[in-house]
Order: structure tokens, then sequence, then C-alpha cells
């Protein structure tokens, strides 16, 4: 992409020079009509972080002090926060160890009558059924919000990933695959909640038609102008960007398709995968362990090199007498989940497969040898 960098340059130094500007300029209302136009979406609003999109776009639902909000435990802690932020309170859903997808019967089976919302969370790209998640949201009467954080490009049976509930919220953190160093947007077909959205991001002005939100006070969550101009740049490429991260994907698995241990994990019926990092199903002893050794020796991964653990366990987010969530925990702790980002070489991805192909067999050798 040669003339990616000559477009950020000029679009980048209009904005700096038009700065200081307390009207904030044009650059995030051009980005969230472009993005608009590129997702399909009535209405885009650009915030400060995917955190601060999915706060937003759960105080736009309505959701505050004394709710419940059903949760994966399959996620991270930037899910999680925004709920407890409001005043809310998370409760952990099981996710299928097959599958990866939310169990529904969990879900059904903590319900309550003060939950009033459930957020999907597409963890590494990979998106559920919509048709049995709008089904389940029907049935208990619930909002459905999607972080999708990850899974910009991905959609499944032709519905795209952040466009099944009521709103999706996409992070554009440096390593997504929409970057803008830091940032995030709020996509919704739904007029009222996109303009509670932009009275939350800017302390509540303007208000929307008077309404006063829920969730009480709000926050400075807009978005600057010149992270807008980066991910405006970048969004001109966006289908260049998905296409070379699900390459990349792809080289990885296929390179270690067929080596004992390691099982590449494909994407489900009719979801088109945008590829977010190569997901390998460790068959190994002592996996997690396996991708924390991974780690030491270069290979970056959400488990051993981020310690991505069920958020249930996590200090903070415990609830006594609240049975954990096993198959959150065992899908964690046996998938290698590589990160990746543009700038990985064709060289440094037959390193990561060269690496985890020779210290798969080194490892479970040594577990025959030492059994534990």
């Amino acid at each position: 992409m040669p003339d990616r960098t000559q477009a950020l340059h000029t679009r980048l130094t209009a904005v700096l020079n038009s700065l200081p500007d307390p009207s904030g300029g044009t650059a995030t209302l051009d980005l969230e009509q472009a993005l608009g136009d590129r997702l399909g979406i009535s209405e885009v609003v650009a915030m400060a972080s995917g955190t601060m999109a999915l706060q937003g776009a759960l105080a736009a639902c309505g959701i505050g002090p004394g709710d419940e909000v059903l949760v994966p435990a399959l996620t991270v802690v930037m899910t999680v926060a925004p709920v407890i932020a409001l005043g809310a309170r998370p409760v952990f859903v099981d996710s299928d160890p097959v599958t990866l997808e939310v169990n529904y019967a969990d879900a059904e089976a903590k319900c309550t009558v003060r939950t009033r919302a459930i957020v999907a969370v597409h963890l590494w790209g990979r998106m559920g059924d919509p048709a049995a998640l709008e089904t389940f949201a029907t049935e208990h009467g619930l909002t459905v919000v999607e972080d999708a954080a990850q899974a910009i490009g991905t959609a499944r049976n032709r519905q795209r990933a952040g466009t099944v509930g009521s709103a999706g919220c996409f992070s554009m953190k440096d390593g997504k695959i929409l970057a803008s160093a830091e940032g995030g947007f709020v996509v919704t077909d739904e007029p009222e909640i996109a303009a509670r959205v932009r009275a939350w991001r800017n302390h509540g002005q303007p208000p929307p038609r008077g309404e006063i939100l829920r969730a009480g006070v709000a926050t400075n969550a807009r978005l600057a102008t010149p992270l807008a101009a980066i991910a405006h740049t970048n969004l001109d490429h966006l289908h260049s960007l998905v296409e070379l991260r699900r390459a990349q994907a792809g080289h990885v698995t296929d390179a270690l398709t067929g080596v004992p241990g390691l099982r590449p994990l494909s994407p489900a019926l009719g979801e088109d995968w945008n590829g977010y990092a190569p997901l390998l199903h460790l068959d190994l002893p002592r996996p997690r362990a396996f991708a924390q050794h991974l780690a030491r020796l270069g290979v970056p991964s959400s488990t051993g090199t981020f310690n991505l653990v069920p958020c249930d366990t996590r200090p903070g987010f415990t609830y006594p007498g609240r049975e954990p969530c096993r198959g959150a925990a065992q899908i964690l702790d046996h998938t290698l989940a590589v990160i990746l980002t543009e700038h990985d070489t064709t060289a440094t991805l037959d390193r990561y497969a060269d690496v985890i192909a020779h210290q798969a067999d080194v490892w479970a050798a040594a577990d025959e040898r030492n059994p534990r």
C-alpha cells in the first residue's frame, strides 16, 4: 500500500494545520460518514476508544444502576469494565468448548427479572450465530450490544459483525485491522441510540430531545481529530487490510496443519472470518504453559503473552457462590491465538510457524520422558 503513507501525510497535515479549532473541525464527521458508507450503517459515532464505545452504547440503551447484563466469561476486561462503570452488574455466561460460542442454556439459567441486556463478544474476530443470538434476546426481552472490537470484516450468514443488535462497538487501537493508534466507534441503525451516544461522549451535550441519560453523568469520550484522520486513511484501505490479515492467518495455520498436538480451528459454517488471529487447538500436556513458553521464544499470543483468563476468575469480577465458567476456561487453556500485525512479513510468519511446530514436538517428547 505505497500510496497510504502519502495519503496519511496529506490528511494529517491538513488536520494539524487547522488546529487549534475548538469546534473540532470536520475530520471526525468525515470519518463517521465514510465508515457508515463502507459498512452500510446509517449511524456511526466515533469514540475515544473501543471501551468508551461499549460504555456509551450501553448507556444509550438505558443500562444503569441495578441492571444485570449477560457477558461471556470468554472475553477481556475491557468488555466488562463499562458494565461496572455504569453501575450495572455483569453476569458471566459460559461458552461451548467445541464451537467457542455462547452457551445459551447457561445464559437462560442466569436470567433474572433484572437482566436487561446481553453483550455478544466476537473474540479473535470469530462471530457467533446471529440467528441464535437474536432468538435468545427476543425470547427474554433483552437488548443486544455487540463487542466487535476485533471483528471488523467478519460476517456470518451474510450478516456483518456489529449489525445484529441495537448497537455494535469497534476498537481502532493499535494492532486492530482498522487502527488509528487509539479510538473506536459505535454503529447502529437506530437514530435515537446514536443521538444518546453522541451526547454521552460530550458531557451530555446536546441532550437528545431533552432526555437525561439513565446512567447519570456523561463524560468526554470524543475521538481526537488527528486520530480520526489516521483512521480515515486506513479505512480507505480496509478491504486490503482485511485480506492481508486473512492471508497472514491462513499462512500460519496452513504451515501447522498436520503437526501432532496442534489443530487449526476453522470458521463456522457460513462464517466469513476476518482472520484476526491464527487459532490452534492445543492437544498437548499443560497447554497454557506451552503458550507461555512460546511467548518467551518470541511467538506472541493471547494466553502466553497477555495471560488471558476467563473474566469470571479475575479479581474484582468474582462473586461468592458462583460456579466458574468451565467451558470458557477450557477454551482459553487449549487455544493458541497468535497475535499478528500488518507489519508481520512472510519471514516472520514462517518463523512463528517453525518455532511452534518444533516446540510442540519437543514439548510432547519431554512430557513422555517426564510424566507428571
